[in-house]
């Protein structure tokens, strides 16, 4: 909780932090809260009323559906897309053999490390082809 939080919700701390307030103030800023204490009043009674409506269509649908034969279960398969399909991963297009291990790349994205080396010594991208 942020400090002014802390110092707003705590009793003790919130009279020491207002005590040099006059009256008058004092007066503005409960009238202040009062206005915020009443719109979060009218808002979460909207919220309320909008859940309300909203029960209401649904069980005015499920009583539309039960009157059909309908389940929610056969309407569900519909509603519901397949994940897209994952790609399978390239094959290897040029291959290495360092140390007795075999380094293989796809030829996209960055070049292994061992590729490069060889490179820088002259030798071509062909000499690696599988």
């Amino acid at each position: 909780m942020s400090e002014f939080l802390d110092i707003l919700t705590h009793g003790r701390r919130f009279k020491a932090a207002v005590k040099e307030l006059s009256l008058e103030q004092l007066q503005e800023l409960a009238e202040k809260l009062e206005k915020i204490i009443e719109e979060k009043s009218s808002q979460a009674e909207a919220d309320n009323q909008a859940l309300a409506e909203r029960n209401a269509k649904i069980e005015e649908i499920r009583k539309q559906m039960e009157a059909v034969g309908l389940s929610v279960d056969d309407i569900g398969g519909a509603a519901i897309k397949s994940a897209p399909k994952k790609r399978a991963p390239r094959p290897p297009k040029y291959k290495i053999n360092v140390d007795g291990e075999e380094i293989t790349w796809t030829g996209q994205g960055r070049m292994p490390t061992v590729f490069k080396a060889e490179l820088d010594k002259g030798r071509n991208m062909e000499d690696f082809l599988i």
